[in-house]
């Protein structure tokens, strides 16, 4: 496979994220350049990471940008940010939300969505439990999906997981959202371990996805992805049985519910001198999703979205087919935003077919 070559959009955190995957991956990743506008972020990136900084999109054309760029900026820029590298004919690699708001995805897609150029980082369903979960749903084991409750990861990110299993497309959706406030210890963040935290109020939103035959269940508490006190799980019930985070029941025979756990097979445990990774998820004694980055030693959020930078990189060639079309982020966040509304108004909210899913 050839090497996926990118350039980046940016000089925060998110761009030290994706510079340290390839850091990690050299021989499949290689970052060509970091476009940033303040030379004090530019002197940071290049004497942290060794890659070729920029001072605009068109400095980095020039230099070539290898198979895609990433748009890595705040909410505020990203649209701008899109157009400028649409217009200037480079695929595109968007991180999320595409646009802040629903105006904003509306106007973005009418002005590049059609062009194929932009594809959004969405890597969620690319994590080793949801892709080999999504395996296990789309055999047919629990029959026909009816409903997913997602309660791990914000906004967006659930909606792709919920859509993805339910296999739902642009369907209209009636969204009925809450907010309820409570205390918590926030032990652990984004900048690691806070020894002198103490309960404190925050806020738990809980969602109904009402898409007709089908219904969605979002639930997240604030800091969920970090906060070691607050699990997180997912729930995909169908018509012959369900999955409950890495446990599969399902229906036999008239008779006969089967329960059967996914199995993750991990080195470096105990004896195993092969090293610390995760090499594979198993169903029934088969194989249901392994690790196309062994090797890396990656977590797996790592994982998914190098797997997804990777898919990118094929897209950007010709090679493959399009690893998250523009239209479904945008379809992701159109129902966020509709979540969030629907908890601030205390009202029901429903989203109608957009532009995008045409």
């Amino acid at each position: 496979m050839d090497r996926t070559v990118f350039s980046i959009v940016g000089g925060g955190r998110r761009a030290d994220f994706l510079l340290r995957l390839a850091d990690a991956a050299p021989d499949r990743l290689q970052v060509a350049g970091v476009v940033t506008r303040s030379a004090g972020a530019a002197e940071r990136v290049a004497k942290r990471w060794s890659v070729p900084t920029h001072r605009s999109i068109e400095d980095l054309r020039r230099a070539g940008g290898g198979d895609f760029v990433i748009a890595a900026v705040p909410w505020p820029a990203m649209p701008v940010v899109i157009r400028e590298l649409a217009d200037a004919g480079l695929h595109v690699l968007s991180e999320t939300p595409p646009a802040p708001d629903l105006d904003g995805l509306r106007s973005l897609w009418s002005d590049v969505g059609r062009s194929r150029l932009v594809q959004v980082s969405e890597q969620y369903l690319l994590m080793p439990g949801h892709a080999a979960r999504l395996a296990v749903v789309r055999e047919g084991v629990i029959g026909e999906t009816t409903s997913v409750e997602a309660s791990s990861t914000h906004l967006y990110h659930a909606v792709s997981l919920i859509r993805g299993m339910l296999g739902v497309g642009f369907d209209d959706v009636e969204v009925n959202a809450r907010d309820f406030r409570a205390p918590l210890v926030d032990p652990l963040g984004f900048d690691g371990w806070d020894p002198d935290a103490r309960p404190e109020p925050r806020t738990t939103t809980i969602a109904t996805l009402d898409f007709g035959d089908r219904v969605g269940l979002y639930n997240f508490v604030e800091n969920q992805w970090w906060n070691p006190l607050r699990a997180r799980r997912i729930v995909v019930r169908g018509s012959l049985g369900e999955v409950v985070d890495d446990t599969v029941v399902r229906l036999v025979d008239p008779t006969s519910p089967v329960e059967s756990p996914l199995v993750y097979r991990r080195t470096g445990v105990d004896m195993n001198l092969e090293g610390n990774e995760l090499v594979h998820v198993s169903f029934d004694g088969r194989v249901v999703y392994r690790n196309p980055w062994l090797g890396t030693r990656l977590s797996e959020d790592d994982i998914a979205v190098a797997s997804g930078l990777e898919a990118e990189g094929i897209y950007s060639r010709g090679e493959g087919p399009e690893p998250y079309p523009l239209a479904q982020a945008c379809q992701d966040h159109a129902i966020a935003l509709a979540i969030s509304r629907s908890a601030g108004e205390r009202t029901d909210v429903r989203v109608r077919r957009e532009i995008w899913a045409g």
